[in-house]
C-alpha cells in the first residue's frame, strides 16, 4: 500500500562547497536532511530519506487546511 504524504521542507545552498542541502520534520522529533551538488539532487536525497525514516517512525497523522488567498 503507497499513501502520499506533505512534508515541508528547506534548501538551502551551501556557499562554502558549493553544494546543496535540504531539511524537513517528519515528526517534531524526527528529521531527515539530503545533500546534492544541485537543488534538484539535494531534494531528491531528502525524499530518499523521508521515505527510510518514516519507515523507522511511521508516518505522522496529517491535518489539512485550506488557506484563500487575498
Amino acid at each position: 500500500m503507497s499513501r502520499e504524504i506533505h512534508v515541508p521542507f528547506t534548501v538551502e545552498e551551501d556557499h562554502e562547497d558549493g553544494g546543496w542541502t535540504a531539511a524537513a520534520a517528519l515528526t517534531p522529533d524526527a528529521f531527515a536532511n539530503g545533500e546534492g551538488e544541485t537543488r534538484e539532487e539535494a531534494i531528491e536525497d531528502l525524499k530518499e530519506a523521508i521515505i527510510a525514516l518514516a519507515d523507522v517512525v511511521g508516518i505522522p497523522e496529517q491535518l489539512v487546511v485550506t488557506v484563500e488567498d487575498d
